[in-house]
Protein backbone atom coordinates (compact mmCIF):
# COMPACT_ATOMS: atom_id res chain seq x y z
CA UNK A 1 0.00 0.00 0.00
CA UNK A 2 1.23 3.47 -0.82
CA UNK A 3 -1.03 6.04 0.88
CA UNK A 4 0.97 8.82 -0.74
CA UNK A 5 -0.74 7.86 -4.03
CA UNK A 6 -4.27 7.67 -2.61
CA UNK A 7 -6.76 9.10 -5.12
CA UNK A 8 -4.13 9.54 -7.82
CA UNK A 9 -5.35 9.46 -11.39
CA UNK A 10 -3.15 7.33 -13.62
CA UNK A 11 -2.88 8.19 -17.30
CA UNK A 12 -1.58 5.80 -19.96
CA UNK A 13 -0.99 8.36 -22.72
CA UNK A 14 -1.19 6.78 -26.15
CA UNK A 15 -1.37 8.06 -29.70
CA UNK A 16 -5.08 7.22 -30.09
CA UNK A 17 -6.38 6.95 -26.53
CA UNK A 18 -5.50 7.85 -22.97
CA UNK A 19 -6.26 5.07 -20.52
CA UNK A 20 -7.42 6.23 -17.09
CA UNK A 21 -7.37 4.60 -13.65
CA UNK A 22 -7.96 5.88 -10.14
CA UNK A 23 -6.65 4.77 -6.75
CA UNK A 24 -9.07 4.22 -3.89
CA UNK A 25 -8.95 6.61 -0.91
CA UNK A 26 -6.68 4.28 1.08
CA UNK A 27 -4.12 3.99 -1.73
CA UNK A 28 -4.57 0.22 -1.91
CA UNK A 29 -6.46 -0.61 -5.10
CA UNK A 30 -6.27 0.80 -8.63
CA UNK A 31 -9.43 0.65 -10.72
CA UNK A 32 -9.81 1.26 -14.47
CA UNK A 33 -11.81 4.45 -15.03
CA UNK A 34 -12.30 4.62 -18.78
CA UNK A 35 -10.38 6.37 -21.49
CA UNK A 36 -10.24 9.57 -23.50
CA UNK A 37 -10.26 9.25 -27.27
CA UNK A 38 -7.62 11.44 -28.91
CA UNK A 39 -8.12 13.16 -32.23
CA UNK A 40 -5.29 12.85 -34.71
CA UNK A 41 -3.43 16.08 -35.31
CA UNK A 42 -5.07 17.85 -32.36
CA UNK A 43 -3.41 19.16 -29.23
CA UNK A 44 -3.31 16.89 -26.16
CA UNK A 45 -6.70 16.97 -24.37
CA UNK A 46 -5.35 18.50 -21.15
CA UNK A 47 -8.75 19.97 -20.27
CA UNK A 48 -10.44 16.58 -20.56
CA UNK A 49 -7.79 14.98 -18.35
CA UNK A 50 -8.30 17.69 -15.74
CA UNK A 51 -12.10 17.31 -15.89
CA UNK A 52 -11.78 13.55 -15.42
CA UNK A 53 -9.47 14.15 -12.47
CA UNK A 54 -11.96 16.57 -10.92
CA UNK A 55 -14.86 14.17 -11.52
CA UNK A 56 -12.98 11.36 -9.75
CA UNK A 57 -11.67 13.68 -7.00
CA UNK A 58 -8.03 13.03 -7.90
CA UNK A 59 -5.36 14.40 -5.59
CA UNK A 60 -2.53 13.99 -8.11
CA UNK A 61 -1.54 12.42 -11.41
CA UNK A 62 0.62 9.42 -12.28
CA UNK A 63 1.71 9.33 -15.91
CA UNK A 64 3.11 6.30 -17.65
CA UNK A 65 6.53 7.17 -19.04
CA UNK A 66 7.24 5.44 -22.37
CA UNK A 67 10.83 4.26 -22.26
CA UNK A 68 12.73 2.29 -24.88
CA UNK A 69 13.86 -1.30 -24.45
CA UNK A 70 16.97 -0.18 -22.58
CA UNK A 71 15.01 2.00 -20.16
CA UNK A 72 16.02 5.29 -21.76
CA UNK A 73 13.67 8.17 -22.41
CA UNK A 74 12.23 8.62 -25.88
CA UNK A 75 10.67 11.42 -27.89
CA UNK A 76 7.29 10.29 -26.53
CA UNK A 77 8.72 10.52 -23.00
CA UNK A 78 9.36 14.22 -23.59
CA UNK A 79 5.75 14.65 -24.75
CA UNK A 80 4.43 12.91 -21.63
CA UNK A 81 6.62 15.11 -19.43
CA UNK A 82 5.22 18.22 -21.18
CA UNK A 83 1.69 16.98 -20.49
CA UNK A 84 2.60 16.35 -16.86
CA UNK A 85 4.01 19.85 -16.54
CA UNK A 86 0.81 21.31 -18.02
CA UNK A 87 -1.35 19.27 -15.63
CA UNK A 88 0.73 20.42 -12.65
CA UNK A 89 0.65 24.05 -13.75
CA UNK A 90 -3.09 24.14 -14.42
CA UNK A 91 -4.21 22.15 -11.35
CA UNK A 92 -1.50 22.71 -8.74
CA UNK A 93 -1.61 18.94 -8.08
CA UNK A 94 1.49 16.76 -7.86
CA UNK A 95 2.55 14.74 -10.90
CA UNK A 96 4.65 11.59 -10.82
CA UNK A 97 5.99 9.39 -13.62
CA UNK A 98 6.52 5.65 -13.78
CA UNK A 99 8.02 3.37 -16.42
CA UNK A 100 5.08 2.04 -18.41
CA UNK A 101 6.91 -0.66 -20.36
CA UNK A 102 4.93 -3.89 -20.61
CA UNK A 103 1.70 -2.49 -19.13
CA UNK A 104 -0.24 -2.88 -22.40
CA UNK A 105 1.11 -6.40 -22.96
CA UNK A 106 0.14 -7.30 -19.38
CA UNK A 107 -3.35 -5.82 -19.84
CA UNK A 108 -3.86 -7.78 -23.06
CA UNK A 109 -2.77 -10.99 -21.34
CA UNK A 110 -5.12 -10.38 -18.39
CA UNK A 111 -8.12 -9.77 -20.65
CA UNK A 112 -7.35 -12.93 -22.64
CA UNK A 113 -6.82 -15.01 -19.48
CA UNK A 114 -10.23 -13.90 -18.25
CA UNK A 115 -11.68 -15.39 -21.42
CA UNK A 116 -12.36 -12.08 -23.07
CA UNK A 117 -11.59 -10.84 -26.52
CA UNK A 118 -9.56 -7.69 -27.00
CA UNK A 119 -11.24 -7.00 -30.33
CA UNK A 120 -13.15 -3.71 -30.25
CA UNK A 121 -12.04 -3.21 -26.62
CA UNK A 122 -8.92 -1.13 -27.11
CA UNK A 123 -10.18 1.59 -24.77
CA UNK A 124 -10.81 -1.01 -22.05
CA UNK A 125 -7.30 -2.38 -22.56
CA UNK A 126 -5.87 1.15 -22.25
CA UNK A 127 -7.80 1.72 -19.01
CA UNK A 128 -6.55 -1.64 -17.70
CA UNK A 129 -3.00 -0.59 -18.65
CA UNK A 130 -3.41 2.57 -16.57
CA UNK A 131 -4.72 0.47 -13.66
CA UNK A 132 -1.73 -1.89 -13.90
CA UNK A 133 0.62 1.10 -13.89
CA UNK A 134 -1.09 2.62 -10.86
CA UNK A 135 -1.32 -0.69 -8.99
CA UNK A 136 2.41 -1.17 -9.47
CA UNK A 137 3.02 2.27 -7.97
CA UNK A 138 0.64 1.55 -5.09
CA UNK A 139 2.43 -1.72 -4.30
CA UNK A 140 5.80 0.02 -3.95
CA UNK A 141 6.39 0.65 -0.27
CA UNK A 142 7.94 3.87 0.85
Amino acid sequence: MNPALARYLALDYGEKRIGIAIADPSGTIATPAGFIQRRKGKRPPIGEMIRKGEELEARGFLLGLPLDGEGKETERSATVREIGAALAQRTGLPVQYLDERFTTATALRIVREMGGSTRNRKGDVDAMSAAILLQHALNVTE
